[in-house]
């Protein structure tokens, strides 16, 4: 990122589409980008029972999924995202379609977008990271003990998004 948070085609596109556009415009909108998860960040995440996940692989081609989670085998709700601590969280991955889209992307590619959205409240939360899959052997299986395996993302860069669009949903 080289001390900026923006990509070359995000700076491009700013000076493209808005008016009188500059490069210290950009580094204040970028304030809002923080690379670590605060309690507040952390309590919302938790709270949620569904995320989507944006993957790609080795040439770019993108793939995005909805991940839920499955009840305890006791019938109690089971958290779709536990943050580890500030910088690292994890999510389970339970038997699905056999195709392992998202696995094989972050095989291929490591790098992960994490949309987080409360339809109640209208609030929308991005975290994009490095992520890794995890055995069985790691302190994730008692958080999800049914799953077969956990995806944990090293937080690169998180922040609250507009939620001026977002429909509210009960």
């Amino acid at each position: 990122m080289s001390g900026h948070p923006f990509h070359p085609g995000e700076l491009a596109a700013q000076a493209r589409f808005l008016p009188n556009w500059d490069e210290e415009k950009a580094r204040r909108l970028g304030r809002i980008i923080g690379r670590a998860l605060d309690d507040e960040k952390a309590l919302f995440i938790e709270g949620l029972s569904f995320f989507f996940l944006a993957t790609a692989d080795a040439d770019g081609n993108c793939d995005c999924s909805f991940k839920g989670t499955e009840p305890a085998p006791d019938g109690r709700p089971l958290p779709v995202v536990w943050v580890a601590d500030p910088q690292r969280l994890l999510f389970p991955d339970y038997a699905g379609n056999r195709m392992f889209n998202s696995l094989g992307n972050i095989i291929a590619n490591p790098h992960v977008g994490m949309l987080f959205i409360d339809f109640a409240s209208q609030a929308r939360l991005r975290v994009n990271g490095s992520a890794r899959i995890l055995g069985n052997g790691d302190d994730w299986k008692r958080h999800w003990p049914e799953a077969k395996r956990a995806v944990e993302v090293a937080v690169e860069q998180v922040y609250w998004n507009c939620s001026k669009l977002i429909p509210k949903r009960p």
